[in-house]
């Protein structure tokens, strides 16, 4: 079987997903097709060899429906022979884009490959591929589920009460995520991967003066009398500060064979070593970057101590500090330039914008293994490995 490896990773500046923020005038189309200009540009590769593109977009609704990555290869200026696809694994939609690429490199399928992502959260708000009075889970679902299941934000506090997370302890982990962020901004450990657009040229959600006394005086984000009554064991820790902001932005990834790169005289940026994906508890939601982080790295061969760095998305404090306890990773060595509770979470592009990040920080700092992973809506996960080349 070939190898998969990743030549270029590209993404925009995160934007505050509300009306007024930084790339909210920015259609979504557009964001992505900023991101695939980048990528061809900075790799050098003719667009005109790329076997497909895969993107992600979660709300695939109003001006992110009708497969908004075809049009967002059209709008880059990509040959109209270059054909593209959108998937939703939710919050892990362009991770699984990049699977589904790298897989159909080292099937034989692709040559060249792009992954990618898109969600604009100010133009198409989250849940508006949900239409009031619509029920996206059937007779079925309310069967097996008869108490009924529950807001991401609840499973957040279930965490958060199961693993005994207390505020101070999310509070302090998102305050780390800030600092960490605005220092690799400061430090130009961005500058590789980031392609400004528009004059916005920095993530736009990074808050280097956080503080836990700052954040300590944010309210509760969740709190629902039926559901504290329902779960008594809930703190209602969960606020806003704690939690990944709503965002902006577009990420994407250059992927071909090793053999490909070599004939191009590209450069790899890492190797696609393993995969996995995992079912969970649909309750707690968000747990399931546990069993996938053991199922992918079972698969690699490979040992916690193996890994040098690690991203997992931080949709929310309690479910990153959840999965460390759980598999005993270092903090340290978690979310090195900081995570989506600084940089943003723009839901679809988060996948690849976690692996632009990855790749760039395991080529600054000498990593040979990384590790991946994504809780999504509905109890799944995704996971994957990198390896340095």
């Amino acid at each position: 079987m070939r190898d998969a490896v990743i030549v270029e990773a590209v993404r925009t500046p995160m934007g505050k997903g509300k009306p007024n923020g930084a790339l909210a005038h920015v259609h979504p189309v557009e964001l992505l097709a900023h991101t695939l200009r980048s990528l061809v540009e900075r790799s050098g590769v003719d667009p005109a060899l790329v076997d497909d593109v895969i993107g992600g977009t979660v709300d695939q609704v109003g001006e992110q429906a009708m497969n908004t990555t075809r049009y967002a290869v059209l709008s880059a200026g990509f040959p109209e022979t270059v054909p593209a696809t959108t998937v939703d694994r939710q919050c892990g939609s362009s991770q699984q884009a990049v699977h589904f690429a790298a897989q159909g490199v080292m099937a034989g399928a692709y040559d060249v490959v792009v992954a990618c992502g898109v969600e604009s959260m100010s133009r198409v708000p989250m849940w508006s591929n949900v239409p009031e009075g619509a029920d996206p889970f059937g007779p079925g679902v309310a069967a097996r589920f008869p108490e009924g299941l529950v807001p991401q934000g609840i499973s957040a506090e279930l965490i958060a009460a199961k693993w005994s997370l207390g505020r101070e302890r999310m509070d302090a982990f998102a305050v780390s995520s800030h600092h960490k962020a605005a220092g690799a901004w400061a430090g130009g450990l961005f500058d590789a991967e980031v392609a400004p657009l528009e004059g916005v040229t920095r993530d736009e959600c990074v808050r280097p003066g956080s503080t836990t006394e700052i954040l300590g005086g944010l309210k509760p984000a969740y709190h629902d009398p039926v559901f504290a009554e329902r779960f008594p064991q809930i703190e209602w820790n969960v606020t806003a500060g704690n939690a990944s902001p709503v965002n902006d932005g577009a990420s994407a990834v250059l992927i071909t064979s090793g053999e490909t790169a070599a004939r191009l005289g590209l450069r790899p940026l890492a190797r696609l070593h393993s995969f996995a994906v995992t079912g969970s508890d649909p309750l707690l939601m968000l747990t399931g970057v546990i069993p996938a982080t053991e199922k992918v790295l079972r698969r690699a061969g490979l040992a916690l101590g193996d890994i040098d760095l690690f991203e997992v998305n931080e949709a929310f404090s309690s479910v990153v500090l959840a999965w460390q306890q759980e598999t005993g990773a270092d903090l340290a060595k978690v979310n090195v330039h900081g995570g989506a509770i600084a940089l943003g979470h723009p839901l679809g592009a988060s996948g690849t914008r976690l692996t632009t990040t990855l790749v760039h920080a395991m080529r600054e700092r000498g990593a040979r293994y990384g590790l991946q992973t994504m809780c999504e809506a509905g109890g799944l996960a995704n996971a994957m490995i990198l390896e340095a080349v």
